[in-house]
């Protein structure tokens, strides 16, 4: 890999542009104004313009700094502040004002607390049921350590979609995320098939793995009854996150797409600026349209 003081130049495909329009800004000033955070922001997301132009946005509870340091996220790691009581109705009255029919929430990781956030995930899910009935909640999980106690404290809430991204293929755990466990993610998304939930996973590229590789987590997410994928393509957040190693063409994309649906995935979002929130709701009609097709 490159130096980590050095920055690879962006080719085209991967030009955004600047936020604007009149929905980003309400967006921001309702996100300001309840004293919300978002992984659109915390995460440095390239599609924050394109997404809260839509009038969406990914939810991040329990603060914006996270107990562990993984050298990809942009996300602030440090001693995280306690968790605030009122967030989970304030999300509620942000997803109801936005008037999402389809709500992503997400967290920093909490190693400090004995449950590992679960129950204030599981409030959230709850209050946010409760001010848009019927509308779907796709939550983006830690790990929980492991603990199937904290997984099934989220799932008895009842969201749609567990989300749990394994990030990168095994190899690179130890550079990229050396406070989780790879074996760990696999098991917790295998225990949230049992119930009544899609699950979902996503993989970043161009941090040095093989194509190969990428094929294999594939598989192993797979056999975990893993149902929707999501591939996109890493950036490095700042000089102090590891150097991305290569951009992967679109045409690549494509074709990890075309594989991974021939694998089996029954939706798969694969692109140079995908991310795990990216466009959810229309990759969650297109799975569900799948599974009631399927059931026939």
């Amino acid at each position: 890999m490159e130096p980590q003081n050095s920055y690879k130049r962006r080719p085209h495909w991967l030009k955004i542009n600047l936020p604007r329009g009149v929905n980003f800004y309400q967006v921001d000033k309702l996100v300001k104004d309840k004293n919300l955070h978002t992984v659109c922001q915390s995460a440095h997301c390239p599609n924050i313009g394109e997404c809260w132009s839509r009038r969406t946005a990914t939810f991040m509870i329990m603060g914006d700094v996270c107990s562990r340091n993984c050298r990809f996220c942009a996300v602030t790691p440090g001693k995280p502040q306690p968790l605030n009581p009122d967030e989970p109705r304030l999300v509620a009255e942000a997803v109801r004002d936005l008037n999402l029919r389809y709500a992503v929430i997400t967290s920093v990781t909490r190693d400090d607390l004995p449950d590992g956030g679960a129950e204030h995930f599981a409030r959230t899910i709850t209050a946010v049921r409760r001010a848009q009935p019927g509308y779907k909640i796709e939550v983006l999980i830690p790990d929980f350590q492991g603990s199937e106690k904290d997984l099934a404290t989220v799932l008895a809430a009842k969201p749609d979609v567990l989300n749990h991204n394994i990030e990168t293929v095994p190899r690179l755990y130890p550079l990229a995320r050396p406070q989780a466990n790879y074996a760990r993610s696999l098991e917790l998304l295998r225990r949230a098939s049992e119930y009544d939930v899609f699950t979902k996973s996503g993989i970043m590229v161009g941090l040095g793995e093989t194509l190969d590789e990428v094929r294999e987590a594939m598989h192993d997410l797979l056999d975990a009854n893993c149902q929707m994928l999501t591939i996109g393509q890493y950036l490095q957040p700042s000089r102090n996150h590891l150097p991305v190693d290569r951009f992967v063409t679109p045409e690549e994309f494509a074709q990890m797409r075309h594989n991974g649906l021939a694998m089996g995935f029954e939706n798969v979002q694969s692109g140079p600026l995908v991310r795990s929130s990216y466009r959810a709701d229309e990759q969650f009609i297109t799975k569900e349209a799948f599974h009631e097709e399927s059931t026939v």
